[in-house]
């Protein structure tokens, strides 16, 4: 189908995609290891394509193995024609000779960078080892003469060692040498014309085969280049072959015996029979015309076209100019699957399967000559070829290949349904037996060749079994799918602040040329795990907390004592105070006070000062908070069941009210109103032996008419309390009033706040637009042709300033609104939505409710927002150590200044992301410190500071920023500037921006950290090698790309709801986890596979969860034995699809299922309600909409096509 980014121009080549038969160009050989210019030699021994890291070897340190290449073309080697290759300066003449790097250097130091010529040798490639030929449809066979001109341009010698990585020998030249089997395969295969620009993503590429680790990058092998060499970057410079996901557990991962030809291994391509004419592409493939492939385009890093997918011959890379390929440092390879591609990926590898990223060298191929995504596709299936399969890593999971370098092919295994022995084996050495000739494939990129996102979650939980010590400066935390603990050694711990870049650029000039953002997103009052201690309250006595006399910061690690500790110089401006007699300490011989770790604010990141009075508004200690709960009983909510469940509930709530110390009763006092066109108050002082009703009918001039016995304390009223909720639902049951208001009823509760003199949160129960005479009265303004149109944005901008004023009332008196929606229509989330996101409150919205199924949702909520721990009266601000300072912030607040975010309430689910700008250089030795100080008053009354402190590395090169970005926190950030945007932008022109934003990040990373390669690989670093993934996530959401059926409120709440998320909730919002619960341990989650539609078996039963909703998919043939330990029943027919809670059977597994989903709901700020999907069923198109890799209904890219278009913009970018 067409792409969503419009046909592919001209000169793009399919980036790398190219279908084999004549669709792309091979440019996307598989990622064949490191190239070192392709040495023809065999690949060594023990190599394996996996291992060989992405494609730069660096002379000796292999630390600049950066990036990920997708190799989504092929890899270079020089024409045969011998024309320059890609990598030659004039193509990037940044590299000049002496300028090479292969990849970011070390942290430490960069590594020397092989010239640019050894970079290329022409070394050989070696594919050695027959090569099959599969059927190729590629045009005419190329003659013999043209293949012998083809090899010596591509120098078959064997080149200096690969840079493989441990175990990896240089090629022996004895080897047979590739260019032996490639004459039978002219590689030009490849060379055949650049494929038509049409041929773009608008088709899927072809998949792509494992890479073939051909492709070395010249220099000396690394030796350090171990898979992950953790001084280097991990640079995903996959040439994508990413792993492919472990096939879910539900599959077989063996291949089953239907399938009649040999499976190859799995990281295997076939390997191609030397003897085998390649003729077998046929002409057919007209789009790679049989002519040598231009001068300038290199096909591979000289040395023969990976033969890797030996199905076909080789095809040169695409030239340079052509666009196409992507190649990424490793190309991306595709996989060469063995089977043509149809079968589902998941179950293609099996367990044992490396991980096609490897971040190590990739694994070696078989000998042969790396693959191009494009062939992957075709080869047949056939034994495995020698060396195919990296072996598997230790430590890796079953079912995941083992990340190697950088290497994204991702080896698919046997699909069910195939025979084949999937034989884990490495086979180095021995040339694979030719595959028997196999269908043509569909032209597709191989999902299993790009980078996933399951295998770097899961990669990350196996490296992080320690608990994280946030001692040492700049070092990136787990990411926030890893479950691990924390010991705060003196910055915060990432559960309170995540940086996009723990490596800040020194300059803004830059940060200018990355375009990386420069951002940390803050939650100050996160809840911490039983583990983990929460921050200490310091006392520093009557003169309050210990600050710089200049800045204002507090003292925190980062504050330097000075003449035997009687001063200390500010981290932050470099000013000198005294200290305090009473606070004074002597030093050690080290510089640092005695009492350094008895004093939380000298030792750890976090920690809290308990305020003065001059901290308190009107220097006066302020009165513990109120909650007010304001229901509206018009015909609607009471005919839904909303009000009847509110009362109920709110009787047993009352006992859980928030409170500092679990043995003490809380001090929060609270008051209650109904409401429909008028306002009713009651009074429930504890004296009265029934409630009074006091209604309030002039609603434009609100005020409270009683202040005694509005406000009270639980326990002593608590049988007035009961009493009126029981009488509610009883007085309003006959009610025909439909008519309501909204703004007077936060004027009621503000009023009774000021009346109070204190803090305190409005629980406001709402159903429909308000629509009778009061102020803030709204219309009914959602009009579907604006969507899309510049009038657009108009639509999430308030209707009437009226409430923008009333937020600002709020903010000022400490009155947070929560606001819980039950609408059957349009209500304008927008607006109604202004108060609660100002003031620092959630907006919880239950559409078309239902008492029966969705009560267990609303009630779980409410209980929560209740019982959450929350400060009032807030006030944040983020100080900065000279260099950067704070511009930006994002979330539910409100700002009157540029520098304090003002927050009416704060509750420990809100994050304020905040963005940084350089005001003036930043030095490599002080690095950069930020401090974010909240002022609050706690839920008993106390005026508290909380103070988290962090500090990062700064770096005067951008390799350096590339190896320590965090991608889940880029996304965070992102996803909140482009909401922002919505309102001063077309959705268009914000989707334009993010999508070039993330092009220019990349295509920096390309032109100055990585070794200069064919513009048809796209390279990406290590740590940013899911962002396209993860980006296409944020362009295809409802608000940004809106389904037909999804409402204008919905996507103004879903962007309310994600301004304030942290990075947790953002991360699975936009990339959901999808686990198969084939098989469930007790105590071990099932390894989650990707979202795509082709992950899914029809045999199986999944379990998707989005932070917001919970599905269960069944399969419409999942085993009777796993339908009956979960439903009861053994039909697929029998289950009934209304479900949203499982039975409680008793068998382990429904135990265990259970528990899952218990917990599952635990981790996340809002009850997530179960939906049973059976496949097929017309629910399932609700489902599909979160598998995010595939095709929206809406129009949003797959992941495969976007990563084309990504390619395309990049090299756009580079030109």
């Amino acid at each position: 189908m067409p792409s969503p980014y419009g046909q592919p121009q001209p000169g793009y080549g399919q980036p790398g995609y190219a279908p084999l038969d004549g669709g792309y160009p091979a440019p996307c050989a598989p990622y064949n290891g490191p190239a070192s210019a392709y040495q023809p030699g065999a690949p060594p021994q023990g190599y394996s394509p996996f291992t060989s890291f992405p494609s730069k070897a660096v002379a000796a340190s292999p630390v600049s193995d950066l990036s990920s290449p997708l190799d989504l073309g092929r890899t270079r080697g020089p024409p045969a024609s011998g024309a320059p290759s890609v990598s030659a300066p004039q193509v990037y003449n940044q590299y000049s000779q002496g300028d090479m790097q292969n990849g970011p250097p070390p942290m430490t130091q960069a590594p020397p960078r092989p010239v640019a010529s050894q970079l290329y040798n022409q070394g050989a490639v070696n594919l050695s080892g027959p090569q099959a030929s599969y059927p190729q449809h590629y045009g005419a066979q190329p003659s013999m003469q043209h293949v012998t001109n083809q090899m010596t341009g591509m120098q078959i010698t064997p080149g200096p060692p690969t840079p493989a990585g441990p175990g990896y020998a240089p090629p022996h030249s004895s080897q047979p040498p590739i260019n032996t089997t490639y004459s039978g395969a002219p590689p030009h295969a490849y060379t055949e014309a650049p494929p038509p620009a049409s041929s773009a993503p608008t088709q899927p590429p072809p998949p792509r085969g494992p890479a073939a680790p051909q492709q070395y990058y010249r220099g000396p092998p690394a030796p350090s280049q171990q898979p992950f060499n953790s001084s280097l970057p991990p640079t995903s410079q996959q040439q994508y072959s990413s792993p492919a996901l472990p096939p879910p557990s539900s599959q077989p991962t063996f291949p089953p015996s239907s399938y009649s030809g040999p499976a190859p291994s799995l990281g295997q391509a076939p390997a191609p029979q030397v003897s085998q004419p390649q003729q077998s592409y046929a002409p057919s493939q007209p789009p790679f015309s049989s002519a040598p492939p231009p001068a300038s385009h290199p096909a591979f890093v000289s040395g023969p076209p990976p033969a890797v997918q030996g199905s076909f011959p080789p095809r040169e890379t695409p030239p340079a100019s052509q666009p196409g390929s992507f190649q990424s440092h490793q190309p991306i390879s595709m996989p060469s699957g063995p089977y043509p591609g149809h079968m589902p990926p998941q179950q293609q590898h099996p367990p044992s399967q490396p991980s096609p990223y490897l971040s190590g060298p990739p694994p070696p191929r078989a000998q042969m000559p790396p693959t191009s995504v494009a062939q992957s596709n075709h080869l047949p299936p056939g034994p495995p070829g020698p060396m195919q399969q990296p072996p598997p890593q230790s430590g890796m999971q079953a079912g995941y290949p083992a990340e190697q370098n950088g290497a994204f092919g991702q080896v698919r295994g046997t699909q069910p349904g195939y025979a084949g022995p999937y034989p884990s084996q490495q086979n180095f050495g021995a040339p694979a037996p030719a595959p028997p000739p196999a269908p043509p494939a569909q032209k597709r990129l191989d999902p299993d060749s790009i980078p996933s996102p399951i295998q770097v979650i899961e990669d990350d939980k196996a490296k992080s079994t320690e608990p994280f010590s946030t001692g040492v400066r700049g070092q990136a935390p787990p990411l926030v799918t890893t479950s691990f603990q924390v010991k705060d050694q003196g910055n915060a711990s990432p559960r309170f602040v995540r940086c996009t870049a723990y490596n800040m650029p020194c300059t803004a000039d830059m940060a200018k040329q990355s375009q990386v953002p420069l951002a940390a997103v803050i939650k100050p009052l996160a809840t911490l795990p039983p583990d983990e201690t929460p921050p200490y309250l310091v006392d520093h006595g009557e003169g309050g907390p210990i600050r710089c006399n200049r800045c204002k910061a507090y003292m925190c690690p980062y504050m330097q004592f000075i003449e035997g500790g009687r001063r200390f110089q500010c981290g932050f401006c470099s000013c000198v105070t005294e200290v305090p007699p009473h606070y004074f300490q002597h030093l050690d011989h080290t510089g640092k006070r005695v009492d350094c770790y008895d004093r939380p604010e000298l030792s750890l990141g976090s920690y809290e000062f308990l305020a003065t009075v001059d901290y308190c508004k009107n220097n006066k200690i302020p009165q513990p908070p109120a909650f007010i709960f304001l229901i509206d009983v018009s015909y609607n909510a009471v005919k839904s069941g909303m009000v009847n469940i509110v009362c109920q509930e709110l009787k047993s709530l009352l006992d859980y009210l928030p409170r500092e110390n679990p043995e003490m009763d809380s001090v929060v006092r609270v008051g209650f109103v109904t409401y429909n066109k008028v306002l009713h108050f009651y009074n429930v002082k504890a004296s009265l032996a029934q409630p009074q009703m006091l209604v309030v009918s002039d609603v434009s001039d609100m005020f409270v008419p009683l202040l005694d016995g509005f406000l009270v304390n639980v326990n002593e009223s608590r049988l007035v309390i009961e009493s009126l909720l029981d009488q509610i639902p009883e007085m309003f049951a006959e009610t025909r009033e439909t008519e309501i208001v909204f703004a007077p009823v936060i004027q009621a509760g503000l009023e009774a706040l000021k009346a109070a003199d204190c803090s305190g949160k409005l629980f406001v129960f709402h159903t429909s637009l308000p629509i009778a005479e009061a102020p803030g009265k709204l219309k009914n303004r959602e009009d579907k042709k604006l969507i899309g149109t510049d009038k657009e944005k108009s639509l999430f901008q308030p209707q009437v300033a009226f409430y923008n004023t009333l937020a600002k009332e709020c903010v000022a008196q400490g009155c947070c609104v929560d606001l819980f929606l039950f609408p059957n229509q349009y209500v304008d989330v927008t607006t109604l939505g202004v108060v609660p996101v100002s003031t620092g409150g959630s907006v919880y919205k239950y559409t078309y409710f239902q008492a029966q199924s969705d009560r267990e949702r609303f009630l779980n909520d409410l209980r929560r927002d209740v019982e959450k721990l929350v400060g009032f009266d807030a006030v944040m601000r983020v100080r900065t150590s000279t260099g950067i300072r704070a511009t930006d912030f994002y979330g539910s607040f409100f700002m009157s200044n540029t520098t304090d975010v003002e927050l009416a309430g704060l509750d420990c689910d809100k994050a304020v992301t905040v963005e940084f700008k350089h005001d003036d250089k930043l030095s490599e030795e002080t690095g950069a410190l930020m401090q974010c100080a909240v002022l609050y008053t706690s839920c008993s009354g106390q005026r508290r500071l909380r103070v988290h402190n962090m500090s990062v590395n700064c770096c005067a090169q951008l390799a350096d920023l590339y190896r320590n970005c965090e991608t889940d926190t880029i996304i965070n950030f992102f996803s909140k500037y482009a909401f922002r945007g919505l309102l001063n932008s077309p959705t268009k022109a914000v989707r334009d921006t993010l999508v070039n934003q993330c092009a220019q990040i990349l295509a920096c990373y390309r032109k100055n950290c990585a070794s200069p390669s064919s513009a048809g690989q796209l390279i990406l670093p290590e740590c940013m090698k899911l962002l396209p993934v993860y980006l296409n996530c944020v362009l295809k959401s409802d608000v940004l790309m809106p389904g037909a059926d999804t409402s204008l409120d919905d996507r103004a709440y879903l962007r309310q709801l994600i301004s304030c998320m942290d990075v947790s909730e953002s991360h699975v919002f936009f990339y959901p986890r999808l686990l198969p619960l084939t098989k469930i341990e007790s105590g071990l989650l099932p390894v989650a596979v990707r979202d795509s539609e082709e992950r899914l078996s029809k045999g199986g039963v999944y379990i998707l969860e989005t932070g917001l909703h919970l599905f269960l998919w069944v399969g419409a043939n999942a085993q009777q034995e796993l339908l009956l330990n979960i439903f009861g029943t053994p039909s697929f027919s029998q289950i009934d699809p209304s479900l949203t809670s499982l039975p409680v059977l008793d068998n382990p597994f429904s135990q265990r299922l259970r528990e899952i989903i218990e917990m599952f709901r635990a981790q996340r700020s809002r009850y997530m309600k179960l939906m049973v999907v059976k496949q097929e069923d017309k629910s399932e198109m609700i489902f599909r909409h979160f598998l995010v890799e595939d095709k929206s209904a809406s129009g949003g890219a797959s992941y495969v096509d976007f990563l084309c278009h990504m390619h395309k913009e990049i090299r756009q970018l580079l030109s």
